[in-house]
């Protein structure tokens, strides 16, 4: 099969063998073209908003065009001309008559077969609907099924097995346990059994934790070597111990209380973090044959769900086949790839997921229904190319949808200034995707110049740009562009009946439905309290003395002194070895003095790092970086 460009005035001629080749001509011819049309563009961009309505009875005739099956197959037929109205706003305009793309299928014949015979099969509309209520309830009833994995279990004493997130620790984050840990006990004498979640080796700390000298970030928090640190996340330990794959599992924490030393070690793979001194609280994990676990059901869900999905776009050749298909990747959004946080060491995490389900669906619906609307139809309508459809569409639409797993490997966690300072590679990763956006977005330029529709979809952008600025104006909030934005700003750009634009709207789609139903409908205006989470304030930092240490009958004695706070702060907080062991008020002071002192035998072999933070409102600000009381009783660090 042969397929002919025009570029610059010249035929250009290209050789097609096979399906892949085409998409891959398909998306590099468009690149080819963009180079040209882009040029033309950059002369000025002053002049590209006509009013709407100079455009509505074109825009009718086109549709109509596309509704009558106009076909002409490729976007670079020979005999078209571009209109001679002088001007910038002429040249957009594009060739007259319009170039309305259609794909031709390859072996149409054996791509219509399956919806051609089940028409003839089932010829009545009211038949084919009761087909798709019959296949979507054994759907249903297949999911329900392998969701009995996550329904309740108990241990050989009866016990129910808890159900923990990859973060969960048994010492809490920020000062949560309080002075000395008092809110966390029990330290010792004391196991339960558990159940993880898969894919949890790859979650990662999002803000630093002090670790001994260190701040650790953007890596699995595991502290230790077969005896962990208490706050490590549980799963990632289990992991790291070798007591469960990253495919999820059960197993038992034992609580040791008590431990110096903990080693750093690469196991299973994940690099653990090591610790010099004693911590508190610390744990051990094993198996429990006593369990019986049934496997994360993930990797069940996902052939079902996409078996049933490929078959509904293969036998569907209404665009309105997109609804069903909608539901069946929120569903799998919402309980298996990336299903969203449940409530705290809970016995199931059915019934959370199920509520966030109910709360998310309804409004992503109103979405789908604009979306279509808007975009998929004009794509998908008319489009006999079934299975090039299933695997650019669709596929597009999964790999989207699965976009922790398939995304996962770029070095972005979240979208925001301070988290492309922070995460190494971050601005790199950034830029690339930048440069390809710009490419595949010229290519869509192109198409849709050819369309006759580029001033309209200018237009549009132009207003999507305009309430982005507006967005940046106002005081007291910060933009945050989260991926389901994303996908709902760059959809429109597909409305475009080509194979590149298949693949795109897929993957848009799918974006869309990651964000919605793992993270709900996140403001794009956030405060700076929401977008620093468990971050860091930038708050001010107390400013110590130089300890005394003094030797007192074999005790250690290492006294602490600041110079006068800021008067916003109420109080002081200090950390001994990432445990608060003291919160004093300056209110509280009788005689003005401000101080610390810490004691230990002098047999107390091992380091002890200490950080101070004020405290404002009953919650601790920033701490210091820590500086080292030695084991041989001398002091290193500075503030």
């Amino acid at each position: 099969m042969t397929k002919q460009y025009y570029l610059g005035g010249e035929k250009h001629t290209f050789c097609v063998a096979s399906f892949t080749q085409q998409i891959i001509a398909d998306i590099l011819i468009s690149l080819l073209f963009n180079l040209t049309l882009l040029s033309k563009v950059s002369e000025s961009l002053l002049a590209l908003f006509p009013s709407y309505q100079q455009y509505a009875d074109e825009e009718a005739q086109l549709l109509q065009r596309e509704e009558l099956d106009f076909e002409d197959n490729t976007a670079a037929q020979a005999g078209f001309r571009i209109p001679q109205s002088s001007g910038l706003h002429g040249r957009l305009k594009g060739p007259d008559p319009p170039r309305i793309q259609t794909i031709t299928p390859f072996f149409a014949q054996a791509q219509e077969f399956l919806p051609t015979w089940l028409n003839q099969r089932f010829p009545e509309r009211r038949q084919r609907a009761l087909l798709l209520s019959g296949v979507l309830g054994l759907w249903l009833i297949a999911f329900i099924i392998s969701l009995s994995a996550q329904f309740p279990v108990t241990d050989s004493t009866g016990r129910p097995v808890t159900n923990l997130d990859c973060v969960d620790t048994l010492w809490r984050p920020k000062n949560e346990c309080g002075i000395d840990g008092i809110n966390c006990h029990p330290f010792s004498n004391s196991s339960f059994s558990f159940k993880c979640p898969a894919k949890c080796a790859s979650v990662k700390v999002l803000n630093p934790r002090a670790v001994g000298p260190v701040d650790v970030n953007y890596r699995p928090l595991v502290i230790g070597d077969g005896t962990y640190r208490g706050d490590s996340f549980i799963c990632a330990s289990t992991i790291h111990a070798g007591v469960m794959t990253d495919n999820g599992g059960c197993g038992r924490v034992t609580l040791l209380g008590r431990r110096d030393n903990f080693s750093g070690t690469e196991r299973h793979g994940i690099e653990s973090i090591p610790f010099d001194s004693y911590f508190p609280l610390a744990f051990a994990v094993s198996s429990d044959s006593s369990i019986t676990c049934s496997s994360d059901p993930r990797n069940v869900l996902l052939f079902l769900d996409i078996l049933v999905a490929a078959l509904l776009s293969i036998f569907g050749a209404s665009p309105t086949v997109f609804f069903p298909i909608f539901v069946i990747i929120f569903a799998h959004v919402a309980f298996a790839s990336d299903p969203p946080s449940a409530s705290y060491r809970n016995t199931t995490v059915l019934p959370d997921h199920i509520a966030s389900f109910a709360k998310r669906l309804l409004p992503a619906l109103f979405c789908a229904v604009v979306i279509y609307r808007t975009t998929v139809r004009r794509t998908l309508h008319g489009l006999t190319a079934h299975v090039e459809k299933t695997f650019l569409w669709l596929g597009g639409f999964f790999f989207g949808a699965l976009s922790n797993y398939t995304f996962d490997w770029i070095p972005i966690q979240r979208l925001t200034a301070h988290d492309l300072e922070q995460q190494p590679g971050a601005k790199f990763a950034l830029a690339i995707i930048l440069v390809v956006l710009v490419a595949i977005i010229a290519g869509q330029i192109y198409y849709f110049w050819l369309e006759g529709r580029l001033l309209r979809y200018l237009a549009l952008y132009g207003l999507f740009i305009s309430g982005i600025l507006v967005c940046l104006t106002i005081p007291g909030v910060s933009l945050r562009i989260h991926h389901y934005i994303i996908g709902l700003l760059l959809l429109p750009g597909t409305s475009i009946k080509t194979r590149p634009s298949l693949v795109y709207q897929g993957i848009l789609l799918g974006l869309f439905v990651n964000g919605i139903a793992r993270w709900d409908f996140d403001s794009v205006l956030q405060t700076t309290a929401d977008l620093r989470g468990d971050g860091k304030f930038d708050s001010a930092l107390p400013e110590l003395l130089e300890p005394g240490i003094t030797n007192k009958a074999g005790v250690l004695v290492a006294n602490f002194q600041w110079v006068a706070p800021p008067a916003v702060v109420d109080g002081i907080s200090v950390l001994v070895n990432d445990v608060e062991r003291s919160r004093q008020f300056f209110s509280d002071a009788e005689d003005g003095a401000h101080g610390f002192e810490w004691t230990r035998t002098v047999e107390e072999s091992s380091n002890e790092y200490f950080r101070f933070g004020y405290v404002k409102g009953g919650r601790t600000l920033d701490y210091t970086k820590a500086g080292t009381l030695f084991g041989n009783g001398t002091w290193s660090g500075t503030w």
